[in-house]
């Protein structure tokens, strides 16, 4: 059955939503943004800085869940300027192996939660 999935290292949802659903050994995460869970503030500035804390979110939920990165099968990328692309995937790419790395898309879109630059969501399977 469906299990909820949440942890005090990532950001607490802002909305009707949980963190992850877990369902028999899929798990589907939420999108994170740069919010720093210790002190509910968004991380900005630089976009190094800003997918940095989105990636430490995803893998606290990843870690409450028993998983890790090479769990993930497929991640979602929504930038606010694909220019920052190059610069998100060299931070992005640090936290996988490039031979068992996830299948993934990278959208631009007009505006992100919060109007961040980044948010990244994952599904993996244990």
């Amino acid at each position: 059955m469906k299990k909820i999935i949440n942890t005090p290292n990532a950001p607490a949802p802002i909305g009707p939503y949980n963190q992850a659903v877990l369902i028999k050994d899929t798990l589907y995460i939420s999108g994170q943004i740069p919010i720093d869970p210790s002190t509910g503030a968004l991380v900005e500035g630089d976009i190094k800085r800003e997918t940095k804390q989105s990636m430490e979110n995803l893998k606290a939920i990843l870690s409450e869940a028993n998983m890790t990165f090479e769990d993930v099968i497929k991640a979602s990328i929504f930038v606010k300027d694909m220019h920052q692309f190059s610069e998100i995937n060299e931070v992005y790419g640090a936290y996988f192996n490039a031979e068992t790395a996830p299948a993934r898309e990278t959208v631009e879109v007009a505006n992100l939660p919060k109007f961040v630059n980044v948010e990244i969501s994952m599904i993996a399977i244990k």
